[in-house]
Formats: structure tokens, C-alpha cells, sequence
């Protein structure tokens, strides 16, 4: 992200942790990016890029994530939800365009649903997806997998590239996000969302996926889409979920073009019935 002399970078206080936050700054539509389950703001720098500097663009470490945000006693989904409104709170922005991939997609679902006079629109990039992928054998493996990980994450942790979770942390992360992922959970939070609601699906697997599991949960969406007509497929693209936001960050750009294009159209509308 490129510096500029209105850009604000600094720690937000809440609860008994404080996260690393970066604001652009300017009149621009506030664009929040929430990252995934594990992921720094870092990631998003391509979508920055492309979307300009006609934009505010605001980006933010989550709970241990990073190299400055701090350690908590709490990183529950309920949380994660909550470190939106106090990240938008501090830095005075009162509607915002939310952009999430992975597990911050299914943040700024729920986010979007509880705040549709707040919200501008989402952004969905391959998450939030009802579908219910998690079982006891599916616990087991996520459990086994962090175990394993949990030999070398140390080593990164001072880079900022692994968070400063343990393993049984990051496995109840993961798993709370299955439960919540389920559709009975997730199906009614997406059919109540009454903003624009854009998703851009990746192909092939994702972390900890096996064979065509990833693409069958991807295919719930269908339903969510047909019983709610804000919510639209933009894009179905050909990287994988670690890399969509690498390589097509063009095709995520041009959905948060297209979500506030129709924000300015919903506006315009209610303008003209006063």
C-alpha cells in the first residue's frame, strides 16, 4: 500500500487487546477489508492497488495477528464481529463497504446482516458458504493438522506471517467456524442480508481439503442465491482459495466496484422518494 500524507496507521484499543489498523484516509467510499482466519492485512495490497486512491482503504490485523496486534483471552467469531464496529468507531467512519476472504467473509456476512443501515455492501471472496462440512472425523483432522503446524509456527511467529495463537487456539478458531458455518446457522444469515451482497468464488482446494470437498461446499451458495436476490455471484475464477487474492484480485476489485455502484443507485432512489 502506498503511503500518502493523509494515511493513519496505528493501534485501536479494544477490549483488553489492541489491533494494528491502517487508514488511507480521504472522501473516498471507506472500504473495509477483513482478512482471513489467520491472514494480516497485508494481503489485500493488489486489491488496493487496483482499486486506487480514489477509495479509503482501511485494513487491520486481528486479534495476535500480525506483528503489532496484541494477545487476547478472547478470539471467539463474537469477536471477531465486534472489532469491526470498534475499528470503524475509532477511525469515525459510519457506513462502510465490507470485503472479507475466507473466514472474514463469513465476518462480514454476519456483520452486514446485523447493520444494513451501516452497511454499503459486501464483498465475499471465496467464504461464507452454508454448508455443512463439519463432523467429528472433520474436528479430528483440524485438530491433528494445528498439532502438526504447531511444530514450526514459533519460528515464524516474529515475522508476523503465523499468529501468536497456540495450536488448540487456532483449532477451536477453525472449528467454531464449522459450527457457525453450518446451514442452519449461516442459511438465515445470508437470506435476511438486505444489501448488496457480491460474491467471488475460487476453484480446486483450499487448506486441509481433500479431493473435490472444497468445490461441494462452494456449490451451497446456489441456494442462498436464488432465495435472496441481493446476493450474487460476480466471479467464479480459476485460483485456488490461497491464491485468489493474489491472482485475481482484479476480479475482486471490479465487485467492490460493482457493490458500490449499486449503493450510490440504491441512494439515489431513496433520495428521490423524500
Amino acid at each position: 500500500m502506498s503511503e500518502t500524507s493523509s494515511t493513519w496507521t496505528g493501534l485501536v484499543p479494544v477490549d483488553d487487546t489492541a489491533l494494528a489498523v491502517t487508514d488511507t484516509g480521504g472522501p473516498g467510499v471507506p472500504v473495509l477489508y477483513l482478512n482471513g482466519q489467520f491472514a494480516t492485512q497485508g494481503y489485500w495490497r493488489r486489491v488496493i492497488a487496483e482499486l486506487g486512491t480514489g477509495w479509503r482503504h482501511i485494513t487491520y490485523d486481528e486479534r495476535a495477528r500480525g506483528r503489532t496486534s496484541k494477545r487476547s483471552t478472547d478470539y471467539s467469531f463474537e469477536a471477531a464481529v465486534r472489532d469491526v464496529d470498534a475499528v470503524l468507531a475509532a477511525r469515525k467512519v459510519d457506513r462502510a463497504l465490507v470485503v472479507g476472504w475466507s473466514y472474514g467473509a463469513v465476518v462480514g456476512a454476519h456483520w452486514a446482516n446485523r447493520n444494513p443501515e451501516r452497511a454499503l455492501g459486501a464483498v465475499l471472496v471465496d467464504g461464507a458458504f452454508p454448508h455443512d462440512w463439519l463432523d467429528e472425523a472433520m474436528e479430528q483432522r483440524i485438530r491433528k493438522m494445528f498439532r502438526r503446524m504447531n511444530l514450526f509456527m514459533p519460528l515464524l511467529r516474529p515475522t508476523g506471517l503465523t499468529p501468536r495463537m497456540n495450536a488448540e487456539q487456532m483449532a477451536d478458531s477453525n472449528i467454531e467456524l464449522g459450527r457457525l458455518s453450518r446451514e442452519r446457522e449461516l442459511g438465515p444469515v445470508l437470506d435476511s442480508i438486505t444489501v448488496p451482497v457480491r460474491y467471488v468464488v475460487a476453484s480446486g482446494t483450499s487448506l486441509g481439503s481433500r479431493g473435490d470437498e472444497q468445490e461441494k461446499i462452494r456449490a451451497s451458495l446456489d441456494a442462498a442465491t436464488a432465495r435472496n436476490p441481493h446476493i450474487q455471484i460476480a466471479a467464479k475464477v480459476a485460483s485456488n482459495h490461497g491464491a485468489i487474492l493474489k491472482k485475481d484480485f482484479r476480479a475482486v476489485a471490479e465487485a467492490v466496484r460493482e457493490v458500490a455502484t449499486l449503493d450510490r443507485a440504491a441512494g439515489t432512489s431513496r433520495d428521490g422518494l423524500l
